[in-house]
């Protein structure tokens, strides 16, 4: 029985990146019955939707949308909305900012069927070494929790079986919709997969390949890490808990910062550490941060 698959992309104003994606896409060797959907974040400018129309010669069936409220949870659940229309089995998710190997969508089937698991995700590699913020790779077999939603391959009945929406809101522009979004499926006892060989490449930016967006992105991810606790783990215990690794990082994070300063490739980490921890205190005193309000790349 032949496999049916739908790829969902999230853009905005990306289009070269989107571009090298769908080419990508275009070159998959599988057996597959594939579809696209793209779903375009920046209703003004559409430059994602453009690019989608002009692509006559697709061989895969491509479908462009606009997602008119910003956030990446709400363009997100646009394209979920869209993948269930086509009746697909599996429906996988990639980042406008990645591009897969020409495998991957086997690779992921593979996998698929010989663990069973719910939720899959592949590994990430990046096109340049960032120090302290490397590939985002595990071996294949079941994990507990995936990490992210960039490269990603979900049956079908795992999104008909949650109400809609899918990815919260709230989480629009910090980001932190992935986590909220695995936490709600662990609770209704899904199971997850990784899979080593579905592998994706992504590109750094240069407006990200420097120490300052290291700590920036440290201080969002510590920011919605624990929003999405709150959420999650409301009660004084959990809380006490976490304030408690926050009041010791920030202790030590300093001293492991001027122990580790002659390391070109580690003294980043307790930087890194550091800022994740102000996130979280941050977060803790009701403040956002919405990383997602400015684009990286093209």
């Amino acid at each position: 029985m032949t496999d049916s698959v739908v790829i969902c992309i999230p853009t905005c104003k990306r289009p070269k990146m989107l571009k090298r994606l769908l080419d990508a896409i275009a070159a998959q060797e599988t057996k597959a019955v594939i579809s696209v959907v793209v779903a375009d974040n920046d209703a003004k400018g559409r430059a994602g939707m453009d690019l989608c129309l002009a692509m006559d010669d697709y061989p895969w069936p491509l479908t462009a949308v606009i997602a008119p409220n910003r956030g990446i949870a709400q363009v997100r659940n646009v394209l979920i909305e869209y993948a269930l229309m086509t009746g697909a089995p599996f429906i996988a998710m990639i980042d406008d900012d990645e591009w897969p190997e020409k495998d991957w969508i086997e690779q992921f089937l593979s996998c698929a069927h010989a663990t069973g698991a719910d939720l899959l995700q592949g590994s990430i590699l990046f096109d340049r070494d960032m120090r302290g913020h490397g590939d985002i790779r595990h071996p294949s077999g079941p994990i507990a929790m995936p990490l992210g939603a960039g490269n990603l391959l979900m049956r079908r009945v795992l999104l008909e079986e949650m109400a809609a929406p899918w990815f919260d809101p709230q989480f629009a522009l910090s980001g932190g919709e992935d986590q909220d979004f695995f936490i709600r499926l662990r609770r209704a006892g899904k199971r997850f997969a990784w899979c080593d060989e579905a592998r994706a490449h992504s590109e750094v930016p240069e407006s990200r390949a420097n120490l300052g967006w290291l700590l920036r992105r440290s201080y969002s991810c510590g920011n919605s890490d624990m929003r999405v606790l709150l959420k999650h783990y409301p009660g004084f215990g959990h809380v006490f808990a976490e304030l408690m690794k926050i009041l010791a990082l920030l202790l030590l994070s300093p001293l492991a910062a001027v122990i580790l300063a002659p390391s070109p490739n580690r003294r980043a980490i307790p930087l890194q550490k550091l800022f994740r921890a102000a996130g979280k205190l941050s977060a803790m005193a009701g403040r956002r941060y919405n990383e997602y309000a400015v684009i990286h790349g093209e």
